[in-house]
């Protein structure tokens, strides 16, 4: 459920409480008439039920920044959608006040048959901006990511380090309440890692928040004030980055 900041800028930006979320995984196939009806009179079912995220609950202030670490099939991509108000909670309730801007994945919202000026204008919009504000900030945009002799060119035609850095610039191009980052500190050459993390420094300090899921425990530890370490869906500790990330890394 998405709520307005309003006046309210004390309260948190994130409040996430006994959020599970489950899927049903259709399991097997069933070869016969007969094996369907003696599964049914059995009440047997080949369905398989996955617990992708099991009660987890936390809250996250405005300037706060929080690093989700945890193995492959943790849970913190799903946590991340929740968060970016893709996928509702199967149980529980997550609150997500203000406007949002997810790099869950970067450039995934792009038409390759629109020019870059063009797909700036549709992201913009897709993050809830106006056509005429994003018309106005395009130059900028891509000259923040670099592109700017390329913005009349369909996008099809850039690399994927190129889309990356276009998609980031867009993102980040206006503070947002909520900035959600997957593995975006992690793409691109040294010198866009190093603009981008610099960006975010400077959208933390306008008091924004963020969440941020990398593999990068350096990363995690340089930017982050906050932890939270996810293993096959449970919250295993939550707390001080340098503590969460020792404990996850010990174990």
């Amino acid at each position: 459920m998405a709520k307005g900041r309003g006046d309210d800028v004390s309260a948190p930006v994130i409040e996430v409480t006994s959020a599970s979320v489950t899927y049903t995984i259709r399991h097997g196939r069933i070869n016969s008439l007969k094996e369907t009806a003696i599964n049914f009179f059995k009440q047997e079912s080949s369905d398989i039920e996955v617990n992708a995220l099991r009660d987890i609950s936390f809250t996250l202030n405005p300037g706060e920044v929080m690093a989700i670490v945890g193995a492959n099939g943790a849970g913190k991509s799903t946590l991340l959608k929740l968060l970016a108000r893709v996928l509702p909670p199967t149980d529980g309730r997550v609150i997500v006040r203000g406007s949002v801007a997810p790099m869950i994945e970067l450039g995934a919202g792009f038409n390759p048959e629109l020019s870059g000026f063009e797909n700036i204008i549709l992201y913009g919009v897709l993050l809830g901006r106006t056509t005429h504000e994003m018309k106005e900030n395009a130059p900028r945009i891509a000259g923040w990511a670099g592109l700017s002799e390329y913005i009349q060119l369909p996008v099809r035609t850039y690399s994927s380090g190129m889309l990356a850095r276009l998609a980031f610039s867009i993102a980040t191009d206006v503070a947002s309440d909520l900035i959600l980052i997957d593995e975006v500190l992690s793409v691109g050459d040294a010198d866009f890692q190093r603009k981008s993390k610099e960006r975010m420094r400077t959208l933390i300090q306008s008091n924004s928040a963020a969440i941020l899921v990398t593999h990068d425990m350096s990363a995690a530890r340089e930017i982050a004030t906050r932890g939270i370490w996810l293993d096959h869906g449970r919250l295993m500790k939550i707390g001080e980055i340098n503590e969460v990330i020792d404990a996850y890394l010990k174990a």
